[in-house]
């Protein structure tokens, strides 16, 4: 057993209930907003992208909300940061979560299958980042997507071909690679480099779970508290501290207190709450401030609904009286769905060259959030 265990036998539960039980409300009330509003889709999806760039920057890390929305379209304009690769895991972990059912991620295949899907972060970096290096020099080479070239001659293109062929080149090697390297318990077990052999994730787990069978007769928000802070303190995962915090909005969603759909942005909040209360050695200010950082996540939440609910309206406006074939409809559609957009994922989505894509984007007023005068893109921030 762990030289420590998590104690349960004195919890501030006097000082807690007043804030959990407002966070309950607030985020109850977000979620019957996001449910009945135009925008909640893109609200959620816009959530999913501020949520991972949120829980980077928890864990001591800087990634740029832009340079996650152009590695998750493919997009990027320059090579991957190994942070950057996480934040895409952290991304795709909570599409994940909220594409299945509510109790998915904390039953054991939920659990099992989101452990294995973290892990590749740390050990197989290299893999990954040449798999995001193929695909960024793809989107470079194609630079008429990005940035400023307006000509179309024989040379460029040919350009473009080629290293489209060397991206899927470098792609299928380091897949190949990844084939023939040691399987996932061989490098847990064999490489001490990436992987502390004292440290026993299987029995922390375990730990982690007994913790939340004890205090699951408790109200929602004070068992996704207790959990995070559990979670935090026992260490269960070496690579994955992120996936604690995923866990503690999969409770929120299990018990109802938002609906199947929303999967509330937790690393949102809690970044707006100073870290030495977050890691506080007194376990009653670090529970306090797991409870408002919850709090704060709704109201994060409602502001950044309220705000697309009326940029929505906005631009809706624009689109009267415009011919049936326009495609600022379209556009403004995707606007709303990506916290940015650049020149050729709007050629992509609309079908249109990338000349085009800059003169509607420029049609619908939108702002250029990159400052820069190539890889440009644009969003209603």
């Amino acid at each position: 057993m762990l030289s420590m265990s998590y104690d349960l036998a004195k919890l501030p539960m006097t000082s807690l209930m007043e804030p959990a039980f407002r966070a309950g409300i607030a985020l109850a009330r977000l979620d019957e907003r996001i449910a009945r509003s135009p925008v909640g889709a893109g609200f959620l999806e816009r959530m999913h992208f501020a949520d991972a760039c949120a829980s980077l920057w928890i864990d001591g890390e800087l990634v740029h909300l832009e340079d996650l929305v152009l590695h998750d379209a493919t997009k990027d304009v320059r090579t991957p940061t190994h942070e950057l690769t996480i934040a895409r895991d952290v991304l795709k972990t909570r599409r994940r979560i909220a594409a299945q059912a509510p109790g998915w991620a904390l039953s054991a295949d939920g659990l099992r299958s989101l452990r294995g899907q973290a892990w590749p972060t740390a050990s197989n970096g290299a893999a990954s980042a040449g798999r995001s290096n193929g695909g960024g020099s793809e989107d470079e080479a194609a630079g008429a997507g990005e940035g400023e070239y307006s000509g179309n001659d024989d040379a460029y293109s040919l350009d473009a071909e080629f290293a489209a062929i060397d991206a899927v080149l470098a792609r299928s090697d380091a897949a190949i690679e990844q084939a023939r390297g040691p399987s996932l318990a061989g490098d847990r077990e064999r490489d001490p480099l990436v992987y502390d052999l004292d440290w026993d994730e299987d029995e922390r787990l375990e730990e982690w779970r007994g913790v939340v069978r004890q205090v699951q007769e408790l109200p929602a928000v004070l068992q996704s508290i207790v959990a995070l802070d559990a979670w935090n303190e026992i260490s269960v995962l070496q690579h994955a501290p992120w996936l604690g915090r995923l866990f503690c909005a999969s409770i929120l969603r299990q018990a109802g207190v938002t609906t199947a759909a929303h999967l509330a942005a937790i690393n949102l909040g809690l970044k707006s709450i100073p870290v030495d209360r977050r890691r506080h050695r007194d376990r009653e200010t670090r529970l306090l401030a797991i409870a408002q950082g919850l709090m704060a996540a709704a109201e994060i939440g409602m502001k950044e609904h309220d705000r697309l609910a009326l940029a929505k309206t906005m631009m809706d406006r624009k689109l009267e009286g415009r011919r049936t074939s326009s495609k600022l409809p379209e556009l403004v559609e995707l606007v709303m769905a990506k916290p940015l957009v650049s020149a050729g994922m709007v050629a992509n989505t609309l079908e249109v060259t990338p000349q085009a894509a800059r003169r509607i984007v420029l049609e619908l007023g939108l702002r250029e959030m990159t400052g820069r005068g190539r890889f440009r893109a644009w969003g209603i921030m």
